[in-house]
């Protein structure tokens, strides 16, 4: 019988046959399969792939950056479940010059609306960055608007909560206009072009499950 990795309330997957696939997602593209309403899919990216692999989360329609699709179903549970605060990075770029109070704020936690009912988020690790970082253009851009500064924020959270990055700059007074999941654990999108599509290795998963610190 071929190996097998045990996963609790699931069905077992063979080990030779899982398969991990990182995704640079581009901006206006659903994190799902099933096509809707004219909008860009996962089935415009990836062709002939196992019924049995999926988006690990997703990233919203307006949002880009890092998915992970898989049908390691061990992963995706390590991967989604909040007791294991798995690390996502976002790069933000944010209305307004983003600043040591609001840092401060978002590292220690604001208050957000999930669901109808209000949620302090836990405390995340949030850097200023110096210009704009190294990523591909968006397509369309953000609206330019002369008089109006913008900045690029790094928030690295251990939780995923529904439109949370955008809701906890929106919280400290800096809407957010892009949104990039930069890095999965270790894995980064550094270098990457949107669209772009990689397959990874069993024994190169590692990186997705370690803490950036």
């Amino acid at each position: 019988m071929p190996e097998t990795i045990a996963t609790s309330g699931f069905q077992k997957t063979p080990l030779f046959m899982l398969r991990y696939f990182l995704f640079y997602k581009p901006f206006q593209v659903l994190s799902q399969f099933s096509p809707e309403e004219n909008k860009k899919t996962l089935a415009d990216y990836f062709q002939n792939l196992p019924k049995d692999v999926y988006p690990v989360g997703r990233l919203d329609y307006d949002s880009e950056g890092l998915l992970l699709l898989t049908n390691d179903k061990k992963l995706t549970q390590q991967l989604l479940e909040p007791r294991y605060k798995h690390q996502r990075t976002y790069y933000v770029q944010v209305e307004g010059i983003f600043d040591l109070a609001a840092q401060k704020k978002l590292e220690q936690g604001v208050e957000i609306n999930i669901g109808g009912k209000m949620y302090t988020t836990l405390p995340a690790k949030i850097t200023i960055l110096d210009g704009d970082p190294l990523l591909p253009e968006r397509n369309p851009p953000i609206r330019f608007r002369k008089n109006i500064p913008t900045s690029w924020v790094s928030l690295t959270l251990n939780e995923g909560k529904n439109r949370q990055v955008r809701k906890m700059t929106a919280a400290a007074g800096f809407p957010t206009l892009r949104l990039v999941r930069y890095a999965i654990g270790n894995y980064t999108v550094a270098g990457w072009h949107s669209g772009e599509v990689r397959e990874i290795s069993a024994n190169t998963i590692a990186p997705l499950l370690q803490k950036n610190h």
